[in-house]
């Protein structure tokens, strides 16, 4: 179960509660109910993240908003991902408008996977090749894949230095074409299967779209079957 720590920021005297939540001593209602708000909608962007959410959320200064009966949290901006800081916006929707901002710091701790040596390119990643680490993954650097399933049995696209987070981009699925290979074409129809050779001229995964240059030296487009084959459309 994923664990959640708040707190409203240094200035309200913070005493902590069941199940990990921190409650600041002489809220309203209307404060209280306002936390519940911010922490629920943090809870939900970290929903995708296995880790333990840790939040510090700075009180907001809506002492002189007029009273709201229905409050919208959101981060401005597009994407509205998480980040070590945000800007968490609150919106009044009612019964008079208002908008009002703070700022939170966000962690979200749990485990994920460096290169427990330099691998060469080319190379079927597993389980010796990684090392397990702990910290903020939302620190990590955009695109770092955390999870050992999404990197066993994946082939490095390059070499990686060692004791270092592995990126999407720095490798493909074993079943993927890489351009400049050699293909087998398949063309098919009622009864038969033709195959001849060809070369990829673009990289792909299973299900995608790519040219291919036959023996003759013709384009054509083709669908990527597995590692070895693609399919060219009668």
């Amino acid at each position: 179960m994923r664990k959640v720590i708040v707190s409203l920021g240094l200035i309200m005297l913070l005493q902590p509660v069941a199940h990990g939540v921190a409650q600041a001593a002489a809220q309203t209602p209307e404060e209280l109910n306002l936390q519940k708000k911010m922490l629920a909608f943090l809870e939900g962007k970290a929903a995708s993240w296995d880790g333990t959410l840790q939040a510090q959320i700075e009180p907001p200064n809506i002492k002189n908003q007029p009273k709201c009966e229905n409050v919208e949290i959101f981060i401005p901006g597009r994407g509205a991902t998480l980040r070590p800081t945000v800007t968490l916006g609150i919106r009044c929707l009612g019964p008079k408008p208002w908008v009002s901002y703070t700022q939170a710091s966000i962690r979200i701790e749990g485990s994920y996977y460096i290169t427990a040596r330099p691998v060469r390119a080319g190379t079927t990643l597993s389980m010796q090749d990684l090392e397990q680490r702990n910290g903020d993954l939302l620190r990590l650097p955009r695109g770092t894949l955390i999870d050992p399933e999404q990197l066993v049995g994946y082939i490095t696209r390059y070499r990686l230095n060692a004791r270092k987070p592995i990126k999407a981009s720095a490798i493909r699925s074993p079943l993927s074409i890489e351009r400049g290979q050699m293909v087998y074409m398949e063309v098919r129809g009622v009864g038969f299967v033709a195959r001849s050779e060809g070369k990829a001229m673009e990289d792909g995964e299973p299900g995608d779209h790519i040219q291919v240059r036959t023996a003759s030296g013709q384009i054509v487009t083709a669908t990527i079957l597995d590692a070895h084959t693609v399919l060219i459309p009668m």
